[in-house]
């Protein structure tokens, strides 16, 4: 009987484990399939949908580093990727408001000011 319930329970553990496994890149799909398509909305072309979604998932690393603010990313956006400074800006929300949307809050307060 306590063998049986240790199985079980093993079984269970191995099937939460296999799901949290599989949940992580779906959910990574999801947001890269949100990135790309709010990036179409917005009037901002790729080619590339991998690199793409993996330049969009630095803006927000770029954000906290030192020095990071919406105008030096969005500047950086353009310079490395060759997007003009409003496709720039463009691409920059769309990844702010995708992968880390509670840094547009703190963002704004700068701009919003009377």
């Amino acid at each position: 009987m306590r063998l049986t319930v240790l199985r079980i329970l093993g079984a269970i553990a191995g099937l939460v484990a296999l799901a949290a496994m599989l949940s992580a890149p779906i959910r990574a799909d999801m947001l890269g399939n949100a990135f790309l398509s709010a990036l179409t909305n917005a009037g901002v072309s790729y080619t590339q949908p991998a690199s793409t979604t993996a330049l969009g998932q630095s803006v927000c690393p770029m954000l906290f580093a030192p020095g990071g603010s919406f105008d030096a990313v969005a500047a950086k956006m353009a310079d490395g990727s060759g997007m003009s400074y409003v496709t720039a800006g463009k691409f920059t929300i769309v990844a702010i408001a995708t992968y880390c949307p509670a840094v547009i809050a703190p963002l704004l307060s700068d701009r919003l000011q009377a």
